[in-house]
């Protein structure tokens, strides 16, 4: 890694250890860093998910982080059984977003998802996408474990 490169991702670490995207993280990137999406470290299929699209989100400007991670409940405040109910997305501008909102937030800022995201922000495509998510959501130990994908 470069010497800029090793730069940026100090800036990008400090800032996740922060809690937050911090103004020099912003003033150096202008728009590329959009916020932290937080999953479930101990979610299978979660874990695995998030490594996958990795690249994919950093391309966007999104950084990751487990929920369990201990600057995510210090900032965030909330229990952890409620912490753990979603995947969230802190943006650069402090809002925090969760479940499956998180994704048309993503989806969005990708070109060939795009698509995707113009559908399933309509009223009853929406409705469908967040009875999707849920479901998925609530049993998401449960394909992780019928499919045997181990955490981290």
């Amino acid at each position: 890694m470069t010497k800029g490169g090793d730069a940026e991702m100090e800036l990008r670490m400090r800032a996740r250890v922060e809690g937050r995207v911090t103004e020099e993280v912003r003033e150096k990137f202008c728009e590329k860093v959009r916020g932290v999406v937080l999953y479930d470290g101990n979610c299978g299929f979660c874990s695995r998910w998030v490594k996958f699209w990795k690249s994919t989100l950093h391309r966007r400007g999104f950084e990751i982080a487990s929920l369990d991670e201990s600057w995510v409940a210090e900032r965030l405040k909330m229990p952890r059984e409620e912490l753990l109910t979603d995947i969230r997305l802190i943006t650069n501008d402090g809002r925090l977003i969760s479940g499956a909102d998180v994704y048309l937030q993503v989806m969005r800022r990708i070109w060939w998802a795009w698509p995707l995201y113009a559908i399933f922000s309509l009223p009853g495509f929406r409705g469908l996408m967040q009875l999707g998510y849920r479901t998925f959501a609530r049993n998401r130990y449960w394909f992780s474990r019928s499919c045997k994908l181990q955490p981290r």
